[in-house]
């Protein structure tokens, strides 16, 4: 098998903010027993902007963005050298690799990634995985690593993804509050429901939550990707993972249809700059995948957005039901709506939203 493991800050660092040196130590010997196994293994790993904290002997984590960057150059360099220590025992050697969005949204960049990637495994390497956090764009970035490792999984073709976190998984209820709270074993389908259950954000040494987790396992299951959300502490985590054993966590069941890496970003990895209301007719047509979006089919815009931008698609009932890349500003789209094709003006694109740059939303 192929194995996407995750783990965040709070499962890699001290009540300080410091790597936890026990921690690493423990993932990197479940990563060493699954690769005897004979599986490969491709490690995505917070703790990057932690250790940049204990090597600047900050107590607390910084919210603005420029010093969190910052942060993130100074640590990242010892994060990977905490790794490489550990892992040698076992005859093993981590590779850094540092992704950006672009790596999953440019086919040059994907294919090159892609290939890169494999010629790690190929080499017996671990790589481990990380955002380029030090040079980010703020309005383009992933902003946590679970929604990286569920697209790494789809890059790689992996058979399973593990988030690993402080908890056991998705429970029915918080169990900090509600005794009869249950662990969920299985989710064949994301639902509103469960994301209701996911709850909010993480802890304050790291960026992501129940919620994250859950969404990133929603992006694995459209990717065809079994996934797993598990506690990082639980002895044999990994490898039990890889099994299958009962109770190992929540894991999430991979979906039928598997969405193309271009549809999931559109779906799940790029944030909507606005929405456009279409009528009854295309919205029939485009549930049924006939065609793409036309001008004709517009009936309202909302919000202000450049060409190229992501946009919802609502029902005249105003319900997201699609979401694409919009090949025409809401400044433009507001003076072409409603309009034939040959009332348009000639330099006017024909197709407000390329078939292929539509998703119906999971």
């Amino acid at each position: 098998m192929r194995v996407v493991v995750k783990i965040g800050t709070s499962s890699l660092t001290d009540s300080l903010g410091r790597i936890d040196q026990a921690a690493v130590v423990k993932l990197c010997a479940e990563i060493a027993t699954v690769r005897k196994q004979g599986h490969q293994v491709l490690a995505v790993s917070s703790g990057a902007v932690a250790a940049g904290m204990a090597a600047l002997g900050l107590a607390e984590r910084p919210r603005d963005g420029r010093t969190l960057q910052a942060l993130s150059a100074v640590g990242q360099s010892r994060l990977m050298q905490t790794y490489n220590e550990v892992l040698a025992p076992w005859g093993l050697v981590a590779g850094q690799v540092l992704i950006s969005p672009l790596d999953f949204f440019e086919r040059a960049q994907y294919v090159h990634a892609k290939a890169t990637l494999q010629r790690l495994l190929d080499l017996g390497v671990v790589p481990v995985i990380n955002e380029n956090d030090a040079l980010a764009d703020a309005e383009i970035r992933f902003g946590d690593n679970d929604r990286i490792a569920a697209l790494v999984a789809h890059l790689v073709s992996a058979d399973l993804l593990v988030l690993l976190t402080d908890t056991p998984g998705l429970f029915t209820a918080d169990p900090r509050l509600d005794a009869s709270a249950s662990l969920i074993e299985e989710i064949r389908q994301v639902d509103a429901e469960l994301e209701a259950l996911a709850g909010g954000s993480g802890t304050a040494r790291g960026s992501g939550g129940m919620a994250s987790k859950l969404a990133a396992a929603k992006i694995a299951a459209w990717s065809g990707v079994r996934a797993v959300i598990a506690a990082a502490g639980r002895p044999d985590v990994l490898a039990d993972a890889v099994a299958g054993v009962s109770g190992v966590g929540t894991v999430v069941l991979a979906h039928e249809r598997r969405l193309s890496a271009k549809k999931l970003w559109i779906a799940f990895a790029v944030a909507a700059d606005g929405a456009v209301v279409v009528d009854a007719g295309a919205h029939r047509a485009l549930s049924k995948g006939a065609g793409s979006l036309l001008p004709v089919g517009v009936v309202e815009v909302r919000g202000q957005f450049h060409r190229g931008a992501a946009v919802e698609l609502l029902t005249p009932g105003g319900e997201v039901f699609a979401k694409g890349l919009c090949r025409v500003s809401s400044r433009n789209l507001e003076r072409m709506k409603g309009l034939r094709t040959e009332d348009l003006a000639a330099d006017d694109p024909v197709e407000v939203i390329h078939r292929d740059e539509l998703v119906l939303t999971p």
